[in-house]
């Protein structure tokens, strides 16, 4: 399953919208409301599977 697919089955009922945006530099990163959530760049590492949906899901509680 994507990330995209994980956020919208967990959070359907408050996500108007998910964007991708494609970038340079092997960049991955992961913004909430203009918050960044996760990035490739500063930890130098892909995400886990599951990761960036935990890390979205303790900002939101």
């Amino acid at each position: 399953m994507s990330l995209v697919d994980e956020l919208l089955k967990e959070y359907e009922h408050v996500i108007e919208s998910v964007a991708l945006i494609p970038s340079d530099g092997g960049r991955f990163e992961v913004e909430v409301d203009g918050k960044l959530v996760y990035s490739k760049l500063q930890t130098n590492r892909h995400a886990e599977a599951g990761e960036v949906l935990k890390l979205i899901s303790k900002m939101v509680k």
